[in-house]
């Protein structure tokens, strides 16, 4: 049975990196610098408060720190610094892997880095590469050390069983829903031949709705009075005012509008 717990135990570390790290952006993104209008957004390709990224992220520290003894080091503090590098680089890995993932299938960005320096394509960058380690430090002294007594706990527990259940069934549904939504803007792109900043979109769509004193719902971005087609037009109307001022654009490089 330990199989099962062990496999219990990473649920419970994805689900709740997922949900850790869906709270953190909601802040990050309202108070981040091109933010001028200090809108709440949420994060993230999926209505609910989930970010899988988070979740595998939490998951692999949790992984890579058990096996911190097999890294041939002597020296304790160097042995250290390797495996927050090793860290660093595997959260980057995901985010270019995840990144990659969402341009090429769906036609979407839903981060941008492409203002920051050292970055590729926009999806991963040096800056955020140097956070997941320090990331990776943190969650290595303050957070490793007090969660696995708590872990073992929670896997043996049969509520926690119900918690997990409850969290993934309804997880299944928001991909659902994510999925279906996703493939009319990807179709809408693949038309216009657009790569569409996933958070620029959201971000665009409460505006607008705000302009129109109309209602808003936060987790479900994309219903308004309007649909989401209009909004998806009005939005391109605004990636060619942009493009033809030499700004940031949806618009893939070889077919922005001269």
């Amino acid at each position: 049975m330990s199989i099962v717990y062990e496999f219990m135990t990473l649920l419970l570390l994805f689900s709740s990196g997922s949900m850790i790290g869906w709270s953190i952006e909601v802040f990050y993104r309202r108070f981040k610098p091109d933010n001028k209008e200090r809108v709440w957004i949420n994060p993230g390709y999926l209505c609910g408060p989930c970010l899988p990224l988070y979740g595998f992220g939490l998951t692999l520290l949790y992984l890579l720190a058990l096996v911190e003894d097999h890294i041939g080091i002597d020296n304790d503090i160097l042995r250290k610094a390797v495996l927050f590098t090793i860290m660093a680089v595997a959260m980057t890995l995901i985010e270019l892997i995840a990144g990659e993932i969402f341009i090429i299938r769906r036609h979407l960005k839903l981060w941008d880095y492409t203002n920051m320096r050292f970055n590729y394509k926009g999806i991963i960058c040096l800056r955020f590469s140097v956070y997941w380690a320090l990331l990776g430090a943190v969650y290595y002294f303050l957070i490793h050390p007090r969660i696995l007594n708590g872990l073992e706990w929670f896997s043996h527990n049969l509520l926690f069983s119900f918690v997990i259940g409850m969290f993934y069934g309804i997880l299944i549904i928001d991909l659902s829903y994510s999925f279906k939504l996703t493939a009319k803007i990807k179709a809408f792109a693949e038309e216009n031949e657009m790569i569409i900043r996933y958070e620029e979109l959201k971000k665009y769509i409460r505006m607008t709705v705000a302009e129109r004193r109309e209602k808003y719902r936060f987790l479900k971005a994309f219903e308004s009075e309007g649909s989401l087609m209009d909004h998806l037009r009005e939005y391109m109307e605004k990636q060619l005012e942009q493009a033809r001022s030499g700004k940031i654009n949806d618009f893939i490089e070889k077919h922005r509008p001269l």
